[in-house]
């Protein structure tokens, strides 16, 4: 995918204007390649070095990993095998194995590798160093518009870019963007990701973020993905999210109330945007009408973003995280380690069977 990115910075795809488009079309025909052909694993856990814990989740941890004949760094996602059966996990960590094995874009974070042995399921994904924006976010308070606008026009692209394979995305969050070296963005955490040609009912997501009609069964689309998109700008710029209270219920009646207040210190371009995402009527939406994506990159409060300099990387951010090399941990906070215990006997070998 480097070459399709090659090509299209090359001038191949005809105008400047023409960047992300081209794109978008030629990156379809990689994705349903690698979707109906999907690569088989080429290493083992004895090829890297594990160093550090990077952060842990309800059936599994990240860590750093050092690849021993390559020297490259990466951050090593493992999967017991166990607790994702007992969670019912196994349909959506299959799908996102399968996604991040078929998708390349440069705001969605690699995957280099993935195997497994008796007793997890292992992904190798790229190590992005500057953490998460999570953490930078509550330390700096808020950001800027200017700073928000930053990050939200790549999300916007990465967003494009999924829904464009039919692929809705259902976890976005601060704790799952990741800001690299340069300081621009890279979504993580593909567990809720789904290929979706008509409709999905499965209620899953962060409280804060689910849309109107994830909370009332309605069955959805895409569209849920802009309503995140509104939630996260909204959080970015203010500090906090749209919807919050002690309870996960009474985090829903508000966002099905359809009522949002503003900070006094959001512009009225910003206020315009979210009243279009955080829409209720899934036909006034922005990013669920004809015109699709055209409406949100063409809204007066992204006036100012150069789309294709951003998907180039040629803006500079707003924030380059502090990284003192290649293998820094320092933007990521220390957890307890905990030895793998890989049993002697393969566990739920047809669950995994395709893994």
């Amino acid at each position: 995918m480097t070459s399709l990115l090659q090509r299209v910075m090359g001038g191949t795809a005809g105008g400047k204007g023409d960047t992300v488009q081209a794109f978008m079309a030629e990156s379809k025909l990689e994705f349903q390649k690698k979707w109906e052909n999907s690569p088989q694993s080429t290493v083992v856990l004895d090829n890297f070095d594990r160093i550090k814990t990077l952060g842990t989740g309800s059936f599994g941890r990240v860590m750093l990993v050092k690849h021993k004949a390559n020297k490259t760094f990466h951050a090593l996602k493992i999967l017991d095998k166990a607790k994702v059966v007992k969670l019912k996990q196994v349909e959506h960590t299959m799908n996102e194995k399968r996604i991040l094995a078929s998708i390349k874009c440069p705001f969605l974070v690699n995957m280099d590798y993935h195997f497994k042995d008796n007793s997890y399921l292992y992904m190798v994904l790229e190590f992005v160093p500057g953490g998460e924006m999570f953490s930078h976010l509550r330390r700096i308070g808020r950001f800027s518009e200017t700073h928000s606008r930053f990050y939200a026009s790549q999300i916007v692209l990465a967003f494009e870019y999924l829904h464009n394979l039919d692929i809705v995305y259902r976890d976005l969050k601060p704790e799952n963007i990741l800001i690299d070296s340069q300081g621009y963005v890279k979504l993580t955490d593909f567990g809720f990701a789904k290929k979706v040609k008509g409709r999905t009912w499965t209620l899953c997501g962060t409280p804060e973020y689910l849309s109107p009609e994830i909370i009332l069964s309605k069955g959805y689309n895409k569209a849920v993905d802009w309503w995140a998109l509104g939630v996260l700008v909204y959080e970015m710029s203010a500090g906090y999210p749209p919807f919050f209270a002690d309870q996960p219920i009474q985090i829903y009646e508000k966002i099905v109330s359809g009522k949002v207040r503003f900070p006094s210190h959001f512009t009225a371009d910003l206020k315009d945007l979210l009243r279009n995402l955080l829409q209720v009527d899934l036909t006034k939406r922005f990013g669920n009408l004809k015109n699709g994506v055209a409406d949100i990159k063409g809204h007066k409060w992204f006036t100012a973003a150069d789309w294709v300099a951003i998907f180039l990387k040629k803006v500079d951010a707003p924030f380059i995280p502090k990284c003192r090399g290649a293998g820094d941990t320092s933007n990521f906070d220390d957890y307890e380690e905990e030895p793998l215990r890989i049993s002697s006997q393969q566990k739920f070998p047809k669950e995994f069977a395709d893994f």
